[in-house]
């Protein structure tokens, strides 16, 4: 991609500068890391106008968005970016000197690392701004799209970028942070709905920064100088998703023991009162990295945060809870955990996207595996080469995952299995068998009428 002459740099801009289509085509935005959130930005700003470039640093991923493919990104978001690379206004390098060198924008969507011990590494953040900074042109604007900890944006981004690129943050370059993590429930669709805070530490990088996030935000944007209290503001909304979903997951648990549907219960409190409670969820899915954040910063500021640290190791166990259903059910069917056939259906952890899909089902897979079983896996929106490392246990299709299997484990509700035919899995399956329906897709009365044992998160209403 030629970058195309601007007589303005980017951070002297006026918003009416960039307020429609033809005049934002004359900048260029940078996506640093080509992940779920990298992708689906390059798509949003794409269709606002501008022209973007991608890098990153594994050829297979710069290969693949060059020919329109986001393998974990679902089809929608695939489609729409097909017709930018088309036209030429969307294309991808692994050269990092080239990539920023002909952009306005950086927008770097690397994740923090959160390493075996659950403890935050910001070396990856640090390598990318040391990285970019040489190639940083007078007048760019560089935003933070991930979240961080406290203090990170002023102190290891800020210092990092100033002293490899040699210019002052606030005079000769910009810098904004503005964070997008994956909620429950988010799709494609919603996303640009979702309110965008936007924080820089001087009101000429705010301004640039709304101006340019502005096109790709329709719900508003929340707007300050102050970085740290935006960081603490991110931690906080995420902190809060995590705490719902575990207190949404043990009360599924209490509902199981006490024989009582969760999804009824929620029903009359929807209808009855202002109370709402999530649905439980096999950990929480949607957020990887973020909550460590906080209980890392509190621990470095002494303070001793006892909800969101429980709430962490509440989701966590989800996943042997989980096997425990299973347990359950094939001791129900006569069958022991040991030497059964397990095949888990959903490995994509929503229906609407496939971004790092394989965490979660790799703490399932480990469980029952310790615990003797013989795992499948299988998902709709995967092919084998997309995993690789889950190849051996990956099946082709449904047929074949379900065939001989002594228990199905729906992990996530995408259509196709909201649609099983249970007719067929009784021939199938070895009789007597089981599903455990992690997402309530399916009615524990039909499937037991059926003829198989059923189990679910919250869903303490079986008869056998």
């Amino acid at each position: 991609m030629e970058k195309s002459p601007v007589s303005t740099p980017i951070l002297n801009i006026k918003p009416e500068d960039i307020d429609n289509f033809e005049k934002r085509g004359k900048y260029t935005v940078c996506i640093v890391g080509c992940g779920h959130v990298g992708v689906l930005h390059a798509v949003l700003f794409a269709e606002a106008g501008f022209r973007v470039l991608c890098f990153d640093t594994d050829q297979t991923v710069v290969n693949n968005v060059a020919k329109g493919k986001a393998p974990f990104s679902g089809n929608d978001i695939e489609n729409r970016m097909r017709r930018h690379v088309k036209t030429g206004h969307l294309t991808a390098t692994n050269d990092i000197k080239t990539a920023i060198s002909h952009s306005d924008v950086v927008a770097i969507t690397v994740p923090v690392r959160i390493d075996s011990r659950k403890k935050v590494d910001y070396s990856n953040i640090e390598s990318t701004c040391k990285r970019i900074g040489p190639s940083l042109q007078l007048g760019s604007l560089v935003i933070i799209m991930k979240p961080v900890g406290i203090g990170v944006v002023e102190s290891t981004v800020k210092e990092t970028l100033e002293n490899s690129s040699g210019f002052k943050l606030g005079i000769d370059l910009g810098l904004a942070y503005s964070p997008f993590y994956t909620l429950p429930g988010q799709t494609s669709e919603t996303t640009t709905g979702r309110c965008r805070v936007i924080a820089t530490t001087d009101t000429k990088s705010l301004r640039v920064a709304s101006a340019v996030l502005g096109p790709i935000t329709k719900g508003g944007m929340k707007k300050t100088e102050n970085v740290k209290a935006a960081e603490i503001a991110t931690l906080f909304d995420v902190q809060q998703q995590d705490v719902n979903i575990a207190l949404a997951n043990e009360f599924a648990n209490f509902t199981e023991k006490a024989g009582v549907d969760y999804s009824e219960v929620n029903e009359i409190l929807k209808s009855g009162s202002e109370s709402l409670l999530s649905s439980p969820k096999l950990s929480n899915a949607n957020a990887k990295e973020e909550p460590y954040l906080l209980l890392a910063d509190a621990e470095n500021l002494n303070v001793k945060l006892r909800i969101p640290a429980v709430s962490r190791e509440i989701n966590e166990q989800t996943a042997k809870h989980v096997a425990n259903l299973v347990k359950d059910a094939l001791r129900s069917c006569g069958k022991t955990l040991k030497r059964a056939r397990v095949s888990l259906l959903g490995i994509s952890q929503t229906p609407n996207i496939k971004n790092q899909p394989k965490r979660i089902v790799k703490q399932v897979a480990q469980v029952l595996t310790a615990r003797g079983a013989r795992i499948s896996l299988y998902d709709p929106f995967f092919s084998e080469n997309d995993l690789a490392d889950l190849r051996p246990q990956f099946k082709k299709n449904l047929a074949e995952a379900v065939e001989g299997t002594d228990c199905l484990v729906i992990l996530t509700g995408h259509e196709q299995f909201k649609r099983l035919n249970f007719n067929r899995l009784k021939i199938v399956m070895k009789k007597p068998s089981a599903i455990v329906d992690c997402e309530g897709i399916i009615e524990p009365s039909k499937v037991e009428k059926e003829g198989f044992i059923y189990r679910g998160l919250g869903r303490g209403v079986w008869t056998k």
